[in-house]
């Protein structure tokens, strides 16, 4: 089969169209002819190097993915081949004391699709049956691929980390990202009002659309965390969603009024952002981490998809060639949602 393949960590260069051994389905797995893979901030990191993943070359990232039951393995039943199906990239062992209390994404076996085995950037991906969801008929492969790890991991960081509520404002800091545009829906389909930072005035009008009632350019403004103070009545927010991390740590701490909850999933721009102690003590704050969803979580948010309350955000959608551009694309920060890949059938 072809895949885009990675030998080494670097940049988007690294990264190769190559014929590789088609995969076997194993007891209880099912093969998929992949249609559509998008991309994630996480399949740059795996391409970067993480720190504490050992490097296993040659490596196949992508882990949102969409496609067709091809091949079913020993054991699986409630599968037809033909099927459309949308995986669900969370990995569990079902057996730990995590997944026996359905945290899946805290189990002591925790993987991710993409990033500790092969993802979805090639033709076929190997995956366990239960991982599988049956595709909407409103929405094609590359709206499907669009949905799973982003709508996932911000159901997860909103609905159950931060624990939203109605009539609560929630800041979401770089809206262009593809959590973060899932983000903005789901807040708003929890009755929350929405604010966002973004770094275009285009951005800006999508972010809105999406259902951001305040937008602020932070490019052009400098001064943003100001305005938002301003604007909050100088009272804050009640949640900031900071995935940027280093560069804008300490504002979004400043901003949370007393009670407040900053939630986190990740740190593009750096892991160590500095942290006034005295604001999380005197105002109470909560700093809470997230990561992915249970599979409880996956099953509520893909109902909301399937009666279209939830909606994929895609930016635009590119051929597995021009891989090595879509990266880069998604490293500079240029989209907003989702860089999908269409693999040819």
């Amino acid at each position: 089969m072809r895949a885009a393949i990675m030998e080494q960590h670097g940049g988007p260069e690294v990264v190769r169209i190559a014929d590789v051994p088609t995969p076997e389905p194993g007891p209880g797995e099912v093969r998929v002819r992949v249609r559509a893979s998008a991309l994630n901030h996480l399949d740059l990191w795996v391409l970067k190097g993480l720190p504490g993943l050992p490097p296993s070359f040659p490596h196949v990232s992508g882990c949102d993915v969409a496609g067709v039951v091809e091949s079913l393995g020993e054991g699986v039943e409630g599968w037809e081949i033909g099927e459309r199906v949308l995986i669900n990239p969370t990995l569990s062992c079902g057996e730990c004391e995590w997944c026996a209390h359905g945290e899946d994404s805290l189990c002591d076996h925790f993987a991710i699709i993409g990033e500790h085995r092969w993802g979805g950037l090639a033709e076929y991906i190997v995956v366990p049956a239960r991982n599988l969801h049956r595709i909407p008929d409103h929405l094609s492969f590359e709206e499907a691929a669009a949905i799973p790890l982003v709508f996932a991991t911000a159901w997860r960081m909103l609905m159950t980390q931060a624990a939203i509520r109605p009539g609560e404002i929630v800041l979401i800091l770089g809206a262009g990202g593809g959590v973060n545009s899932a983000a903005i829906q789901i807040a708003r389909a929890a009755g929350c009002r929405v604010w966002a930072t973004t770094s275009s005035d285009e951005k800006m009008e999508r972010a809105r659309a999406l259902g951001a009632e305040f937008v602020v350019n932070y490019r052009e403004n400098e001064q943003w965390a100001k305005e938002i103070w301003q604007r909050s009545g100088k009272k804050g927010v009640h949640v900031v969603v900071d995935n940027v991390g280093q560069a804008t740590w300490s504002d979004s701490i400043r901003l949370l009024r007393k009670g407040g909850r900053l939630v986190t999933v990740g740190a593009t721009t750096g892991p160590k952002g500095e942290t006034d102690i005295r604001y999380v003590f005197w105002r109470q704050l909560k700093i809470i981490g997230s990561t992915m969803s249970s599979r409880g979580e996956f099953l509520d948010l893909m109902r909301l998809v399937e009666m279209g309350v939830l909606k994929p955000v895609i930016d635009r959608i590119l051929p597995l060639d021009r891989i090595q551009e879509a990266l880069t694309i998604l490293d500079r920060g240029e989209q907003f949602g989702k860089i999908v890949i269409r693999i040819p059938e």
